[in-house]
């Protein structure tokens, strides 16, 4: 066991009580790092959200292990217009909800226009485009119209935040859909939530339709999930490793060499895997508004020696927003952020912060101190606390400032703040642009507030492309500009475990969303 894990086993024990105690085989138990604020896909971002919706609710169609292919999931077949403004959905005619109401195409539109309804503020309603008009010429039949073509339809549309829910139940349940209840499609269905301790999923026994890259296309192969929420580091390995847990994908990657050499566990890496850390800047607070001190700060950090010291070469040093790997990167975008330390500090001389008696610049009587958020999980604390040395090495003084996973988006929210840090999982150049750089997404998950025409040009047109040159063309020109403008501080691009008892067959990760257990149909002891 790991230095310190013992400790930290014990009082995982104390601390979770008889529900660390061995499940029976019929119950899978996951570890993870964080919880959701609520389980509406359709009312927040959270990664913690992520997890359990792609297991309790199923879009209409499903990403493959490459992370580039489509596969039928609610939607058996589909069709596109040549113009690619119509996409024409048959829908399969066996599926029921968790509650046993049949499915049908009411449902699926039901779920975009609630997702695209100007009441609800859906932060990702992007992800469903344009809509013009959807209509259902019979129950298992979906015209899915658009105002302009979006070249990113189909890999949006397997998102979790597509995923279809059954109308009488959101309607029903109202503001507290997400919280009591969710009723999806997915071969789990939700028992219980007691918030940042544990969410407990069922087998949903009808469940026949799942994606054909699983074996098993249900029903799963146990009677329940429980999803315990850990969050300290030493605590989810020390569980691990002592074998109270069946599987997780966060195990702190400073610890991942250990769990390898642990004789009852499997290791596996996620590929592909496209997932950055970065840190971002709020453009419109004074201190960061001037490119010339982001910049600084992008080219005043060791990335090889960050990733070496804390990651233990676990990433990737991060030099461009986007994976070079990744589909439409862009070439040009090599080379925009060079280390340089001497260089960091003439941009900042020439932005008029001066170094003060402290060390400290400022300016106008301010000290050079923004104020940075970052979540109280895994790497991020360390990584903050390195960064912000090398920022004093260059005069700027951060005031970095840590919480709890499930009130952090509420602190963002706030708006206090100069920069804040998270690691995004994308599946292409265009899924990571449109989240973020669009203005209309502002100010989440825009939080650079960076309201640019240029980019939002760029960005509408790849999205409205046809061809897949045009689509490269107009997404390369959109991370140069936001790439040039420094709005973020790529650090690296993060490696993926998902770790599980030997016992545990049928485990393969796949890295939708930063998720790893996508539906668990193959799982079993």
């Amino acid at each position: 066991m790991v230095k310190g894990a013992r400790s930290a086993a014990l009082a995982l024990a104390i601390w979770l009580g008889i529900l660390a105690a061995p499940a029976s085989a019929q119950t899978l138990v996951n570890i993870r790092s964080q919880d959701a604020p609520k389980y509406d896909p359709h009312s927040n971002t959270s990664s913690g959200m992520g997890h359990p919706m792609f297991m309790m609710g199923d879009t209409l169609v499903a990403l493959g292990w490459d992370l580039k292919s489509v596969h039928p999931l609610l939607a058996k077949s589909w069709s596109v217009s040549d113009d690619k403004l119509t996409y024409t959905f048959k829908l399969r005619d066996d599926v029921s909800f968790c509650s046993g109401k049949k499915f049908t195409a009411e449902d699926v539109i039901y779920s975009f226009k609630r997702l695209k309804s100007p009441e609800l503020k859906a932060p990702l309603a992007w992800r469903a485009g344009n809509i013009k008009e959807l209509r259902a010429p019979d129950p298992y039949t979906v015209e899915y119209e658009l105002n302009e073509p979006f070249a990113d339809l189909l890999l949006q549309l397997t998102m979790f935040t597509t995923a279809i829910h059954n109308k009488e139940s959101v309607e029903a349940l109202g503001k507290d859909y997400g919280v009591k209840a969710i009723d999806g499609t997915g071969p789990w269905c939700f028992e219980s939530w007691q918030p940042r301790t544990e969410i407990v999923l069922k087998r949903h026994d009808a469940y026949k339709w799942g994606p054909s890259m699983y074996a098993n296309k249900g029903p799963v192969k146990f009677e329940k999930l429980s999803i315990k929420i850990v969050p300290e580091d030493s605590s989810r390995v020390a569980a691990m490793m002592g074998g109270q847990f069946d599987v997780t994908h966060q195990i702190p990657l400073q610890f991942i060499q250990q769990v390898k050499a642990s004789p009852n566990l499997n290791v596996q890496e996620a590929k592909p895997n496209f997932q950055l850390m970065y840190y971002g800047y709020k453009t419109t607070r004074p201190m960061v508004a001037d490119k010339r001190v982001r910049e600084a700060m992008n080219i005043a950090i060791n990335r090889a020696d960050i990733v070496k010291g804390i990651m233990l070469g676990n990433a990737e040093p991060a030099y461009t927003f986007i994976d070079p790997k990744a589909l439409d990167f862009a070439d040009s975008t090599k080379g925009l952020i060079k280390e340089d330390v001497e260089r960091a500090k003439k941009l900042l001389d020439e932005a008029g912060w001066k170094v003060g008696s402290d060390g400290i610049r400022e300016k106008d009587g301010v000290k050079l101190a923004p104020r940075v958020l970052f979540t109280q999980v895994a790497y991020f604390p360390r990584v903050s606390e390195a960064i912000q040395g090398y920022m004093r090495k260059i005069g700027i003084d951060w005031k970095i400032v840590g919480y709890d996973s499930t009130i952090a988006p509420a602190e963002m929210s706030k708006q206090d703040f100069e920069l804040w840090t998270v690691t995004f999982p994308y599946i292409s150049s265009g899924d990571l642009l449109n989240f973020y750089f669009d203005s209309k997404n502002m100010p989440a998950p825009n939080r650079m507030n960076w309201n640019d025409a240029k980019t939002d040009e760029y960005l509408k047109m790849g999205r409205a492309s046809i061809t897949e040159a045009d689509r490269a063309k107009y997404y390369a020109l959109a991370q140069q500009r936001v790439t040039e403008e420094h709005l973020w501080m790529p650090v690296m691009n993060i490696a993926m475990y998902t770790t599980s008892l030997k016992k545990l067959k049928g485990v393969r990760p796949h890295m939708l969303y930063q998720n790893t257990f996508y539906k668990g149909l193959d799982y079993s002891f």
